[in-house]
């Protein structure tokens, strides 16, 4: 049986107001002006912190199944994840208005992009695909997990954020100058089917985000669109070196960097000794877990809406 009309089934709207760089009252005007057009039934959730936005995912979710309605979120890829963290496990469907600085998980998915009218239209002529994610612990990731260095430089990114602005120019001089300051260095150890590798790391990154995977020169990022997802180990290096690498990821060329390890699997665990807890990078929003993590592919995909037509 085909799902039923979007336009019969109400959409229950999580908006964090603090993603991207525009107007969050106009974007919140524009989301309630075409659903207000097209006389889609609605409610709205506005997210004022991101500490939030689970307590307002949960909550649309619970009202979506009593209503047989549609979780929206209109967010960057740490929003994104938040509500698909409640959406998943429900099995509800899940539409997406891409409004954060990078919006990985939007792109890889041909959604509109800084623009919630058409971001809207979309959905109300939207089909449903399958997305496979990944999970570390019990945390659901859409784009990438990392600990390490990543972490460290994302949170030297929100700083400069909060006192330069939202732009994709800040994260990226926010991050060259956290690669002059300390590096982590991890020994990591990884099983994988049974078997057991140490290694030296300065940031271990798993990605599940065929577009970013891509975007920095990573040979298996095409596995993840077959249901795997893809590690990438990076080890200790010179300062100068790791600066060359920055700037050959960012040129789409980290794959080509000597000594760098990546390679795709379905169930990865990681132990590092004396350490009970570390601190993680889950699409952009820092976190902590306790150890061993568990990376896996989750057991259900998200039924993501999409649009009928690309943007």
């Amino acid at each position: 049986m085909p799902p039923p009309d979007d336009r019969q089934r109400p959409f229950f709207v999580v908006l964090n107001r603090r993603s991207g760089s525009g107007d969050a009252a106009a974007t919140e005007q524009a989301i309630r002006g075409a659903l207000d057009r097209a006389g889609q039934p609605y409610r709205l959730f506005g997210a004022r912190h991101p500490r939030e936005l689970g307590v307002l995912a949960a909550q649309a979710v619970a009202a979506a199944r009593a209503q047989g309605g549609v979780v929206v979120v209109a967010g960057g890829d740490g929003s994104i994840n938040a509500v698909a963290q409640a959406v998943l496990p429900s099995g509800l469907p899940l539409g997406v208005l891409p409004e954060g600085t990078f919006n990985f998980f939007g792109r890889c998915h041909g959604l509109p992009e800084g623009d919630p009218g058409a971001g809207v239209r979309g959905l109300l002529d939207a089909r449903e695909t399958a997305v496979p994610v990944g999970m570390v612990n019990d945390r659901v990731f859409l784009v990438n997990a990392s600990l390490g260095l990543y972490p460290e430089l994302l949170e030297r990114r929100e700083q400069d954020k909060r006192r330069f602005g939202r732009h994709r120019l800040v994260a990226l001089l926010s991050g060259l100058r956290a690669l002059l300051g300390n590096y982590p260095d991890l020994r990591l150890s990884l099983c994988e089917d049974g078997r057991t590798q140490v290694k030296r790391s300065t940031t271990l990154v798993v990605g599940d985000n065929r577009l970013q995977l891509e975007s920095i020169g990573i040979p298996q990022a095409d596995a993840v669109t077959r249901g795997a997802l893809v590690g990438i180990v990076l080890p200790p290096l010179a300062r100068w070196r790791m600066i060359a690498a920055a700037i050959r990821g960012l040129c789409g060329h980290l794959g080509d960097v000597e000594k760098v390890d990546s390679f795709a699997f379905t169930e990865l665990e990681v132990a590092l000794p004396r350490r009970r807890r570390i601190k993680l990078a889950v699409d952009g929003e820092i976190i902590r877990l306790a150890l061993p993590l568990h990376f896996r592919v989750a057991p259900q995909p998200l039924r993501l809406l999409v649009p009928r037509q690309p943007s």
